[in-house]
């Protein structure tokens, strides 16, 4: 089979704790000839398996590798720290780093946080997944600083999380590798900017069965007869409405009287 002949297919890989429902769901309706296939991939893994053709794209945590991926920005999630219900930082509504001072703060090795100086104490080990670490959290072991989506991805019922000022954020894009930039990809560049069916900054699209690409469903439209508008007037003539706009003085007031 030759590569014109392949049926089209596109391969998204995504990181945890991004959801890309939304758009998958989108790109059915849009698209129901080309399947999407969705493959979750660690955060650290997702450069070296789009580089290694895994996917055609990836929803990815920032910074990207500039030098060889194209990068769409599509949102920065907000840093919250995950802690036991009966801690004492449940009692406010946004917490401090130096509220933690007395805590050992988890540092996982799979941490996507850009830290300068860690707040609270360190543990004695790292542990080697964020999972893991939202096991100890459980545990009354330490506490634990993620983005919020990774807080609802470990979510367990005797666990909870406040926002954290002053600290890393992480932003999600979308990227794919410069130099293999495909038609699929750029279907789902207009997906995830909001771009409508019919944009004319997306690729065009097929008009549905049994209409014509102007949108005249059964044909392409027909030309008005010479003279006449697309309404059948002729094409001199003036609309005139209940304020008798076009109409002369005469028309609007009768007939002028004659002098006697």
């Amino acid at each position: 089979m030759t590569g014109s002949d392949a049926t089209p297919s596109f391969r998204l890989a995504y990181v945890p704790g991004v959801m890309p429902d939304k758009w998958v769901r989108i790109w059915n309706e849009r698209q129901p000839g080309v399947p999407l296939t969705l493959t979750q991939v660690p955060a650290g893994a997702a450069a070296e398996r789009l580089l290694g053709g895994d996917a055609d794209a990836g929803l990815v945590r920032t910074p990207v590798d500039r030098s060889v991926f194209s990068a769409i920005p599509l949102y920065t999630e907000q840093t919250v720290v995950v802690v036991p219900k009966d801690h004492l930082v449940t009692a406010v509504d946004e917490v401090a780093p130096e509220d933690l001072a007395d805590d050992i703060v988890l540092h996982p090795l799979d941490d996507i946080l850009d830290w300068e100086s860690l707040p609270g104490r360190p543990a004695l080990e790292r542990p080697a997944t964020t999972a893991d670490a939202v096991e100890l959290v459980a545990a009354g072991i330490g506490v634990l600083v993620v983005p919020l989506s990774l807080a609802r991805l470990h979510h367990r019922k005797d666990l909870t999380h406040r926002p954290l000022r002053d600290a890393p954020e992480s932003s999600v894009a979308l990227a794919w590798p410069e130099d293999a930039k495909t038609d699929q990809v750029e279907d789902f560049i207009g997906i995830v900017r909001g771009r409508t069916v019919n944009s004319t900054r997306g690729r065009q699209q097929p008009p549905a069965r049994g209409e014509s690409a102007d949108g005249d469903r059964g044909g392409a439209r027909r030309k008005p007869a010479s003279g006449r508008s697309a309404d059948g007037k002729s094409a001199g003539a003036k609309r005139t409405g209940k304020s008798g706009r076009g109409a002369s003085k005469s028309d609007r007031r009768g007939k002028p009287r004659r002098r006697s």
